[in-house]
């Protein structure tokens, strides 16, 4: 990349892979991560800032303020995914628990104040149900006049993980997905379909595990518990996960995007959270005899370089 550093907010659930994210973000050059903040998702949002705090410590991260953001969906209880990330959401490592501590303004203000104060237009990058989001754009729609575009985690074209449809970000708060989508900036949908894709091979992953840095061996357990088989091999590979949605940001060319139209089922029964993609090339039946409906165009990634994204990552955590 040339140029001035890209300014980015990310919003996450830390998590396993958020936390392989928020190490990349941080060590990349190209990026200027201006706030941090949480919501909960993965784990129950105390954990969710306890375990931000801890990665952005063992990352040597610089004073980027973290804050403490929605305990639970809009509408919905909290339902966690404790049984994927462990009962700490971070694998159950038995990582330090952080000096640091997060700012003493909730998550909400804190993205209004930095995006409002970024000299360019600010990258938001939510990795997590997206509560925080919704909120921000409901109460201070005025921030959208300085956000460049929102590159998100989040839905799925095929095969969901939480149901067959919806994917667990979307599910979790289908209300606030469908709040993002009429946001009124581009938007890029970085969605199951690539998301699953992008795995460390098993050598790079006990390579990571055997450093004597400490943020290396973080990386390389984490990627560990992420190994996508499940299946106890020794030396298994580990899922990117959310990590490819920051690669997406730094190199967008690494994805294959197509303008689609895209909204949320909010109905209750099997779809609901399900991320509906329209790839039909003609309108069908239903806009023949009842008209179309006007649905905001979402850049959908559909494929993805997986060797490139393994390369950045691993090249950018590593270092010279």
């Amino acid at each position: 990349m040339t140029g001035q550093p890209i300014p980015v907010i990310i919003d996450c659930d830390t998590g396993v892979d958020d936390a392989l994210a928020l190490l990349f973000a941080v060590r990349h050059p190209g990026l200027d991560v201006r706030a941090v903040t949480c919501v909960a998702g993965n784990t129950d949002v105390d954990g969710v800032v306890r375990n931000t705090l801890t990665v952005l410590e063992q990352a040597g991260a610089g004073d980027i303020p973290v804050a403490r953001g929605a305990e639970r969906p809009l509408i919905e209880p909290l339902r966690t995914a404790q049984h994927v990330h462990g009962r700490d959401g971070m694998g159950d490592l038995g990582l330090p628990a952080p000096t640091r501590v997060p700012v003493d303004v909730d998550a909400v203000t804190l993205l209004r104040r930095e995006i409002l104060a970024s000299p360019r237009p600010v990258t938001l990058i939510p990795m997590a149900p997206l509560t925080n989001i919704a909120l921000l754009l409901r109460t201070y729609p005025e921030v959208v006049r300085n956000i460049e575009r929102i590159v998100f985690m989040g839905g799925a074209v095929a095969v969901g993980n939480a149901t067959p449809v919806a994917e667990f970000n979307v599910w979790h708060d289908p209300e606030a997905a469908a709040v993002l989508l009429t946001a009124g900036v581009p938007i890029t949908m970085y969605g199951l379909d690539v998301f699953q894709r992008v795995l460390v091979p098993a050598a790079d992953v006990q390579r990571l595990r055997a450093s004597s840095e400490p943020a290396l061996r973080m990386a390389g357990e984490l990627l560990a518990h992420r190994d996508p088989a499940t299946s106890g091999d020794p030396t298994p590979t580990g899922g990117l996960g959310d990590a490819g949605a920051v690669c997406a940001v730094v190199d967008p060319k690494g994805i294959t995007t197509e303008p689609l139209p895209v909204e949320v089922s909010l109905a209750p029964g099997a779809t609901r959270g399900q991320t509906v993609v329209d790839r039909r090339p003609v309108p069908g039946e239903s806009e023949i005899h009842e008209g179309r409906r006007e649905q905001p165009l979402v850049d959908v990634a559909l494929e993805v370089d997986v060797e490139r994204y393994v390369k950045l990552w691993l090249t950018v955590v590593e270092g010279p």
